[in-house]
């Protein structure tokens, strides 16, 4: 017995974003990764290797994430201040809310 199967679904990621605790796509958010050396980057294609976290594109989920200390549980290390300072320089670049302009 054949069923009919109609058209088939795409399967579409779903991440929490580590500021807000929201579950988004995958493509919608932005992946900072700790590298195998140890370090954090902000991984714009979301392939490099090492453990990911994800952030909305959104400065108020940067600061959040910043300022309760998210990346250091998610990633599990600690970031080097100058790690901290340039995912705080990123933030800062980006729009306050969803749709907003970048200053």
């Amino acid at each position: 017995m054949v069923r009919g199967r109609g058209p088939r679904t795409k399967h579409v990621p779903i991440r929490t974003c580590i500021g807000c605790q929201q579950e988004s796509a995958k493509r919608e958010l932005i992946r900072i990764v700790r590298t195998p050396e140890g370090r954090v980057a902000i991984d714009p294609t979301g392939r490099m290797p090492g453990r990911g976290a994800y952030l909305h594109p959104q400065r108020t989920c940067w600061e959040k994430a910043l300022k309760r200390g998210s990346i250091r549980y998610a990633l599990k290390i600690t970031p080097a201040p100058d790690d901290v300072e340039a995912l705080r320089a990123f933030g800062m670049s980006l729009p306050e809310e969803e749709g907003d302009d970048a200053p």
